[in-house]
């Protein structure tokens, strides 16, 4: 999984590379698209991928700020 985000991670690098290039060289268009769908990518395909691989076999009630009552209950009957 590692390996596909770095991979996914190097497309989307070399794509907005790509895009700042057509952008710059007069094609402007173009290298607004390229980089729109980088943004793209980044958001809807590459933040996902990454979020859960990171927190797959995470329990998620250790991250709330503030803990319910049934966790409070749970702590006193300890």
């Amino acid at each position: 999984m590692k390996r596909i985000i770095q991979l996914i991670t190097l497309c989307i690098a070399v794509s907005l590379l790509i895009g700042f290039y057509y952008k710059n060289s007069g094609d402007v268009v173009t290298g607004d698209r390229i980089i729109g769908l980088s943004v793209l990518a980044t958001a809807f395909v590459l933040m996902p991928v990454f979020i859960y691989h990171r927190y797959k076999n995470k329990n998620l009630k250790d991250f709330q700020l503030f803990k319910s009552q049934d966790s409070e209950k749970d702590v006193e009957n300890q």
